[in-house]
């Protein structure tokens, strides 16, 4: 999610041997573009349905209203969908302005509350946090991680209690290397990482916390209770599902292929419908190495070929960092870490109500940069069906389809190991098809190189290449709203649109570099999201206001000449069709449709005040008005990632990650040092937070 790009960045690493090195390896942020398939992207179908003239005439946002409408006809007429009534709140607040400053802004009548920053200890054992982060890495590994994003609320209690009592499960997806080794750290020019206790800091670092939180007297604080837990880059897991126990994921470690070490880069969450926590691996490939012979289950992922591209902790000889080098070594892959990467790249469960549970890697819902697992709403005697999305530019949306039904009550974490996984095909008519993911189907054969379902689910990204999916501009965070059925992605930005040969700008979306991003919805036919065709369109496209970009004219090197982009926002088009200076938006990234009828979106981009943006941003959105207004705004550098709320919808939780540059944010009891952590957002009069 934090884009940034981890490879070719070191081809002129400097040699360094002591304290704090220039360039810094920034490992498991934006992977690396490896499809080079020829199959169309997403911009391609919408210019293909809209049509081009009609772009250049009346504008996207024209066309797209158009294409909007016509398809609520035809969801009407041909499918007969449920009109489901109007949902309960709208966005009611005053929107706050794009901001600069160095802290969190919320509309009036709101307060905000910080808490589990970064370092903040979680069970009774853990050593206390040092101001300006002096602790070791065994200290680390049972205090809140770095990077906070993905993030579920679990009530303690039925009823009114759980919404002030309950379990917090948070991500801890990366780290600033600057900042958790304040006396400087030590990588050589070929990698090499001599300091052990930094290494295991900055693996403690990554992960997942179980984390107890309850109100007291009007503030919430953490519970050493119990449940609490540290999963980290080191902490046991089990595979499940096709994989386990396949040749795929035998190592040193489990030569019988059925355990692995640690989750990593993890990024958005999900929830299961029988209560517990899924944690998703996003850009895991980066901290890995491999100087031999690469597979192509690390080739098209992006695992570096040497210790520089990463954080270099496969260069260390003991066996816990050793295996982050995948090189091979011995005579058969019981003997080596050859393949270590494939027990990473998963959705990964956790009970958190189990402090004994071992996390489980669910292999059947395949292996790419998961970013987040948005599950249908449960119906009995219907599959269990989760849409993922995969975040790399010319990568995939998927969804996974359990063959058994689901009975509440009953229903756990098998319904995830046994099932079919799909990816998605846009059309250019507005409709599209799931296009199923199964060894001996849709050519996915021995004879195509395709060996088994353990394959399939291995190489997920090369079985999709192969049926000919929609390659999409970063597919983020997926999300059901329960209220209409529609299924919401955002695809946050793609910088090579128009520039790689293999990514050309078209007429209709996105603009040339696409900086500004879009998000995405569709409803299966039938409403039965098990169902394998749906219909799409598009709810909104990001980017300044209209005024913003006819004052810029040709003098911003994104719109120069691209008439693409052009069309969409110089006269000729109907100025109220494009966002509001309040509603302005860049790099869409966290997405939840709450319960309180709310879409939240969250962004991740760029700050730019020439063209109308700040500080990173939280926006609530009424997806049948189409009213959008802005929420919050976060620290210098910070990321606004993650978000739940308590049942009732009074209390919000919300990550800020990375904080960073000039920041000092949160800048607790006056430290300077810059720590994510997570927001407790309430409404003054005690209402439900948004309206």
């Amino acid at each position: 999610m934090f884009t940034l790009c981890f490879l070719a960045a070191f081809n002129h690493w400097e040699t360094t041997v002591s304290k704090q090195v220039h360039d810094v390896p920034v490992v498991g942020h934006d992977e690396p573009e490896c499809n080079s398939s020829n199959n169309l992207f997403f911009s391609d179908v919408i210019e293909r349905r809209i049509g081009r003239r009609a772009l250049i005439s009346g504008g996207v946002g024209l066309a797209v209203s158009t294409m909007i409408a016509n398809s609520a006809l035809a969801h009407d007429s041909h499918h007969h969908w449920t009109r489901r009534g109007r949902r309960d709140v709208s966005p009611g607040f005053t929107p706050v302005p794009h901001s600069s400053a160095d802290t969190v802004i919320v509309p009036k009548g709101y307060s905000v509350q910080v808490i589990i920053p970064e370092g903040t200890p979680l069970t009774k054992t853990a050593a206390p946090y040092i101001p300006g982060d002096y602790n070791t890495g065994a200290d680390r590994e049972l205090q809140a991680g770095a990077h906070h994003d993905g993030m579920e609320y679990f009530p303690m209690f039925h009823g009114p209690a759980g919404n002030n009592h309950g379990l917090l499960c948070v991500n801890f997806e990366n780290i600033n290397l600057e900042l958790i080794h304040p006396n400087g750290f030590t990588i050589e020019s070929n990698g090499n990482r001599p300091v052990e206790d930094e290494v295991r800091k900055e693996i403690a670092s990554h992960g997942v916390g179980v984390v107890e939180v309850a109100k007291y007297r009007g503030e919430w604080q953490v519970i050493k209770g119990r449940y609490n837990r540290r999963f980290t880059g080191n902490s046991p897991m089990e595979i499940c599902g096709p994989v386990c126990g396949s040749d795929f994921v035998k190592t040193k470690y489990s030569p019988n292929g059925t355990l692995t070490r640690g989750t990593l880069n993890n990024c958005g969450s999900g929830r299961t419908p029988w209560g517990t926590y899924i944690t998703n691996e996003e850009n895991w490939a980066g901290y890995f190495f491999n100087t031999g012979v690469r597979p192509r289950e690390q080739t098209r992922y992006g695992v570096p070929t040497a210790a520089r591209s990463t954080y270099g902790w496969g260069t260390r000889a003991e066996d816990q960092y050793a295996r982050f080098n995948t090189t091979p070594i011995a005579n058969d892959a019981s003997g080596d870490y050859r393949n270590e990467t494939n027990g990473q790249g998963w959705a990964v469960e956790i009970n958190p109500f189990e402090p004994n549970s071992i996390p489980k890697k669910r292999t059947a819902l395949g292996r790419f940069a998961h970013e987040g697992a948005a599950f249908a709403p449960a119906k009995p005697g219907r599959p269990i069906t989760v849409y993922m999305g995969d975040d790399s530019r010319g990568e995939y949306i998927y969804k996974y389809v359990s063959n058994k039904k689901y009975v509440p009550g009953k229903a756990d974490g098998k319904l995830l190991d046994d099932g079919k996984l799909y990816v998605a095909r846009f059309n250019a008519d507005g409709t599209g098809v799931w296009i199923l993911l199964e060894h001996g189907v849709n050519g996915l054969t021995t004879a195509n190189g395709f060996t088994s379902q353990a394959d399939v689910l291995v190489n997920t990204r090369t079985a999709a290449d192969y049926v000919q999916a929609t390659r999409m501009d970063r597919p983020e965070w997926t999300t059901v709203d329960e209220k209409t059925g529609y299924v919401y992605c955002t695809l946050t930005n793609n910088s090579n649109r128009g520039v790689a040969a293999n990514q050309p700008v078209d007429a209709a979306n996105p603009r040339a570099k696409n900086p500004d991003g879009h998000i995405i919805r569709w409803r299966e036919t039938g409403d039965y999201h098990e169902a394998t065709e749906f219909e799409w369109d598009v709810f909104v496209f990001g980017g300044p206001t209209l005024a913003t970009v006819q004052a810029l004219g040709s003098s911003d090197s994104v719109y120069q000449g691209n008439e693409q982009y052009a069309a969409q926002v110089f006269p000729g088009t109907d100025e109220r069709a494009y966002l509001a200076d309040t509603a302005t938006f860049n790099s869409p990234d966290g997405l939840w449709a709450a319960p309180t009828g709310i879409l939240w979106i969250q962004t991740d981009g760029y700050s730019n005040v020439t063209r109308g943006f700040a500080n990173q941003q939280m926006l609530a959105a009424d997806p049948e008005t189409g009213d959008i207004r802005r929420f919050l705004t976060g620290p210098i550098g910070s990321e606004l990632t993650g978000l739940t709320s308590t049942p009732d919808g009074k209390t919000l939780f919300v990550n800020i990650q990375h904080p960073e540059g000039a920041s000092v944010w949160p800048n607790i009891n006056g430290e300077t040092r810059a720590r994510s952590a997570t927001l407790i957002i309430t409404k003054d009069d005690g209402g439900i937070v948004g309206t």
